[in-house]
């Protein structure tokens, strides 16, 4: 026969496990969804040397349990919007956008919350 101290720590140690599993699977899909959109915007960036282009990487932010990824040009961060929006050239006119990142973003993120809650109810 089972303790009621029993059970609850068995319940307690399924629930965790759960937790873990779920947090895990959620992270690996994180980290291949922030992978692809550093590879799209690899191709799609305007290429004049290539030097930008290849400046994308993705860094890891937040606290445990919570899985953010930042994708970001590393070599040339300060002009990411400029490339992406446009801006005013020095003797008037402007510079039209090539929009890299944000095509990227959305082309791979539309899905990631609709695989979180199938993971969340697969079970990780």
């Amino acid at each position: 026969m089972t303790s009621i101290d029993r059970l609850a720590q068995e319940i307690v140690s399924a629930v965790k496990a759960y937790t873990d599993d779920v947090s895990d699977a959620i992270e690996k899909r994180v980290d291949e969804v922030a992978e692809s959109v550093r590879a799209e915007a690899d191709a799609n960036a305007p290429k004049r040397s290539g030097k930008y282009a290849k400046g994308f990487k993705v860094t890891k932010q937040g606290s445990s349990g919570k899985a953010k990824r930042v994708v970001w040009n590393k070599k040339n961060s300060r002009i990411v919007h400029l490339l992406e929006f446009g801006h005013a050239k020095r003797g008037g006119g402007r510079v039209a956008g090539r929009p890299h990142l944000r095509p990227a973003y959305d082309h791979h993120a539309a899905s990631l919350p609709d695989d979180i809650k199938r993971i969340i109810r697969n079970g990780g």
